[in-house]
């Protein structure tokens, strides 16, 4: 396979000084973008796009496409690179899913990406929840695709049964980082249990598409990468993200490494040689970032 490129480090370590001109995106505040944001205030919904600080927020609002989160804000575990607030969720709102549900048949919507954060508080993890809003889209919205970003449920074939019942078009379940740096950044996530899950998901619901998503630039080696693409096709991994680590405030981990345009070219060029129906790989590139383009192809 080609070699990797050379490593590119714009500032001394950590990298703390301007990001690279490739990850340089137009502030979002187009018409449909607004729209999209007035409306969802208005069912007082949650998107990751939000929370996470995703760089693609403006593109993908202006196509009228948004990854909605549900089972609150507040994540029950503490992961190093993530931007969402962590601590002890009080919130409940049993009628979410039907929220949802309606929102995406009065937005028309084709392709809904759905993801929670963690909730280790709860005996099932929140997948009553999951499986309640799957159903809801598929009332109201018979024609739209469902993609599921889903937790671990701590290792639970039941709670992961319970979702997969409820029909999802797309199972995802990112995987982050290589098996070196979980402790430094997944904290409370098992790398092994990642690759559990979707061993069990293959065994009970084989014909149902498999999705995961690695972040670069926590400090893997290109290695450590590729032996974590092995890993996730051999568990039979359909669709593969890859994109850049952007640290959200100084209170998360340093980006070690920005990668090069090419070298997620590159990167994605080995993830299609190893079997993956789709890579998605680039810079801005987020495990929703053209869902519905990346399920097409696959």
């Amino acid at each position: 396979m080609a070699q990797s490129l050379p490593v590119i480090q714009p500032d001394s370590h950590p990298l703390l000084g301007r990001k690279p001109a490739w990850l340089k995106v137009r502030a979002p505040g187009g018409p449909n973008y607004m729209r999209l944001k007035g409306r969802l205030r208005e069912w007082n919904l949650h998107t990751v796009c939000e929370e996470a600080h995703c760089p693609n927020i403006g593109e993908c609002w202006e196509e009228a496409t948004a990854t909605f989160m549900i089972l609150g804000d507040v994540c029950t575990r503490n992961c190093g690179y993530c931007a969402v607030a962590h601590g002890k969720p009080i919130w409940e709102d049993r009628e979410e899913p039907e929220r949802i549900g309606r929102a995406a048949g009065d937005l028309g919507l084709e392709y809904v990406v759905i993801t929670s954060v963690n909730r280790d508080d709860l005996a099932d993890g929140g997948a009553a929840h999951w499986a309640a809003t799957i159903r809801a889209v598929r009332r109201h919205a018979p024609r739209c695709r469902v993609e599921v970003l889903i937790p671990d449920f701590q290792g639970s074939p039941a709670s992961l049964e319970t979702v997969i019942a409820a029909g999802p078009d797309i199972l995802n379940h990112n995987t982050e980082t290589v098996p070196r740096l979980y402790k430094v950044a997944r904290h409370g996530g098992r790398y092994e249990r990642a690759l559990g899950l979707f061993r069990h998901a293959r065994a009970v619901a084989p014909a149902l598409v498999r999705k995961s998503g690695i972040i670069l630039g926590l400090g893997e080696t290109r290695d450590e990468l590729v032996a974590t693409m092995r890993d996730l096709r051999e568990v039979d991994v359909a669709i593969l993200t890859l994109g850049q680590y952007l640290r959200p405030s100084t209170h998360h981990l340093p980006v070690e490494k920005y990668y090069h345009p090419d070298e997620f070219a590159e990167l994605g060029a080995v993830g299609r040689e190893l079997g993956f129906k789709h890579v998605e790989s680039g810079p801005l590139v987020r495990s929703s970032y053209h869902a519905k383009r990346q399920a097409d192809s696959a």
